[in-house]
């Protein structure tokens, strides 16, 4: 078993995806890549939700192309999140995104983010599963950039296509 291997059995990854094993190596640079589409995706919805444009459609398409919902399971706990800590659903991480009356959530996506920068701390990558783990920087529309921590798990979908099958983020801790 190789380190690879025995540090994914570790952390309880399924190495498996529809009773199939998902082939091809992950590199380090796709989950770079996937890590631009999901800040671009961020900057996007915050841009049309700020010029009154369909922001709920490209927050839908967001969460459709770059999060597993559908294909696995998928453990989602955002940063901004007391009341429903977990987004186990395509419906709950829309409502976290772009806010839903009735809950916690007031739309992180819609916050004016004009960027979104990473600092990865490490990248893992295998045949099946890739994880990051670092600091995001989310640029305000003063220019201010929020530091945020994450960790993200990424697997391939049937059609060989990255996807986020763990995202868990939180704001550094101040004392």
């Amino acid at each position: 078993m190789t380190i690879k291997n025995t540090i994914a059995a570790s952390v309880g990854l399924s190495l498996m995806f529809s009773g199939a094993a998902l082939g091809g190596e992950i590199s380090e640079q796709a989950v770079i890549d996937a890590q631009e589409r999901w800040g671009k995706g961020i900057v996007e919805i915050a841009a049309l939700y700020a010029n009154g444009g369909d922001f709920k459609t490209r927050a839908t398409d967001h969460i459709q192309k770059l999060y597993a919902y559908g294909d696995t399971d998928v453990m989602f706990k955002p940063t901004l999140a007391a009341e429903d800590q977990f987004r186990e659903t395509f419906d709950e991480a829309l409502s976290y995104f772009i806010g839903a009356d009735g809950t916690e959530d007031s739309g992180f996506a819609t916050k004016g983010w004009t960027n979104v920068r990473w600092e990865n701390n490490g990248i893992f990558t295998s045949d099946e599963v890739a994880m990051a783990m670092g600091n995001y920087f989310f640029t305000d529309p003063d220019g201010e950039e929020v530091k945020v921590e994450y960790t993200f798990g990424y697997l391939r979908d049937a059609d060989g296509k990255l996807k986020i099958n763990l995202h868990h983020s939180s704001l550094p801790y101040s004392p």
